[in-house]
């Protein structure tokens, strides 16, 4: 009889994901592998959730899913975590209410979430903590309103933000500064 309760399959894909959200914020531009799993918000959620955390999105199914973790439903501007399927109008001005922190709390800021496609044709740089010189990745739906917005909060100010695919995750800590090409 073991004295420790068995490593149950929902933890080891917890514990996976977990690790790769870290070392996505890690090495901004590099892309860790997700477990596999349809639905990568789900994967997210279940890791970052929980009774004393909270969430926004505007998308009703990932709503749905995501309150299954006991987490919060909170409006844009207090919300700890935010995941967006998709950067529309209306999501980029929920986003532009996000919280981006305060100096004495920075921490206080949102994560966002949000589905993105990896490697299309328009490029960008990024520089800063965890990234040798620099570094180009290429991500495909996102506006540039979206980057322009992103710049207004200055550093130890803004938002984490993880864009996601099905297999894959990229993070983008607030203190890395991307340029456009």
């Amino acid at each position: 009889m073991s004295a420790h309760p068995p490593y149950t399959t929902s933890e080891a894909r917890s514990r996976e994901t977990f690790l790769a959200l870290m070392w996505a914020l890690s090495y901004p531009g590099r892309t860790p592998t997700l477990p596999d799993n349809a639905d990568p918000f789900a994967l997210i959620g279940d890791t970052l959730l929980d009774l004393e955390t909270s969430f926004y999105t505007p998308d009703a199914q990932i709503r749905a899913r995501l309150a299954q973790t006991g987490a919060r439903l909170l409006e844009p501007k207090r919300a700890a975590y935010h995941f967006y399927a998709e950067l529309d109008d209306s999501a980029l001005a929920t986003i532009a209410t996000a919280n981006i922190g305060t100096l004495s709390y920075p921490d206080q800021a949102a994560t966002l979430i949000i589905h993105a496609r990896f490697r299309s044709d328009s490029a960008l740089t990024l520089t800063g903590p965890g990234i040798n010189g620099s570094t180009s990745i290429q991500i495909d739906g996102i506006p540039a309103s979206f980057w322009t917005m992103r710049e207004r909060a200055a550093f130890p100010l803004g938002w984490d933000v993880f864009f996601v695919n099905d297999k894959s995750v990229l993070g983008l800590p607030r203190s890395t500064k991307v340029t456009l090409e």
